[in-house]
């Protein structure tokens, strides 16, 4: 009978790397509805009875397929991964940070507080998610402002990473305009909570059993996970990429100073509605990213876990050899005493 794999045997470190994997994987396949979903939510009208072409050579983007076929015949298909360097990046940063701190935390708990091996119910496996969340925005947030930038920058005006941080830093908030956003961050730490807090107990609901999933287990679980946390949480997703992108034409370059100004700004100009732009590819991409990501997660942890298990075998065998040498030269020693 096959020796039973489970993730328990596995540092922190383990989880971020497995996680980071994954998140790179699914992140990469889907850029470009990310970039969508992102345009589509810093579109905003000038006045509530006003459309939403405001400049000469704007266009508003009616939905999903549109914007992506007026990205590529203005852009390029390049158009459709602008930034993705600086996304990948703070991708696999931040899921490292996200799963390092996840794992550490929930170590802890299961072992220093609950003393079980019991799941924890659905309050604490979000408290853990939210910590683990907060812990992760605090250090890679930066990275998420430039990134959301680079995506809302047209093609004559797109710069590389760095250049974008200056042009952040140069603005009214200096150096802390890298943080913009951090407060709905923080709130947002929701998101991932929920995600794998939901991820953790319908795994446990829909396979009591099982140490390991099979891939299309894990990307089921994972992408009905996502989407419960998006819709939830849309509307806080649309307030923070208004703080972090460039003010629309109506502030006049009046940044915004909280995600609560962001949408009350939207629901005057979008009504209560505009709180859901981009909803469409947000869904979709949640969907993908966080059913490849769980999917490509399950299948690395595995790998660490037989690689750990080598390198203990390994040691172990290492140590065997050296306790038998020491052993027979003490026997030996004895021998040529006697």
């Amino acid at each position: 009978m096959a020796p039973v794999l489970s993730k328990q045997e596995l540092p922190p470190w383990g989880l971020a790397l497995a996680g980071s994997a994954g998140a790179l994987v699914a992140n990469a396949v889907v850029y470009p509805l990310d970039v969508i979903k992102t345009r589509l939510q810093t579109q905003v009208k000038k006045s509530a009875t006003d459309t939403y072409v405001t400049q000469p050579g704007e266009v508003h983007y009616e939905g999903t397929m549109h914007a992506m076929q007026h990205i590529v015949a203005e852009e390029g298909v390049g158009g459709l991964f602008a930034g993705i360097a600086g996304s990948l990046t703070g991708v696999v940063s931040t899921n490292f940070a996200y799963f390092y701190w996840y794992g550490a935390v929930r170590t802890f708990y299961m072992e220093k507080v609950a003393k079980s091996n019991q799941a924890p119910s659905i309050g604490i496996e979000l408290s853990l998610g939210a910590i683990a969340g907060a812990l992760a925005q605090i250090f890679t947030i930066p990275i998420s402002v430039v990134t959301t930038r680079q995506q809302t920058q047209k093609k004559a005006d797109r710069k590389g990473a760095l250049a974008t941080a200056q042009e952040v830093m140069d603005g009214p908030d200096g150096v802390a305009g890298l943080w913009r956003g951090i407060r709905a961050s923080m709130v947002l730490v929701v998101n991932p909570a929920i995600t794998y807090g939901a991820y953790e107990r319908l795994r446990t609901a829909f396979y009591p059993n099982k140490k390991s999933l099979q891939p299309h287990e894990a990307f089921i679980l994972g992408a009905l996970s996502k989407m419960l946390a998006t819709v939830v949480t849309q509307p806080l997703i649309v307030a923070k990429v208004g703080l972090q992108s460039k003010p629309p034409p109506a502030r006049q370059g009046k940044p915004f100073t909280s995600f609560i100004e962001v949408m009350q700004f939207i629901v005057q100009r979008d009504g209560i509605l505009g709180l859901y732009k981009g909803i469409a590819p947000q869904l979709l991409k949640g969907f993908l990213v966080q059913g490849l990501l769980m999917m490509t997660k399950e299948r690395v942890e595995l790998l660490f876990v037989l690689l750990f298990r080598y390198v203990r075998t390994l040691r172990a065998e290492q140590l065997d050899k050296l306790a038998n040498a020491a052993a027979e030269k003490v026997a030996a020693a004895k021998q040529a005493v006697a």
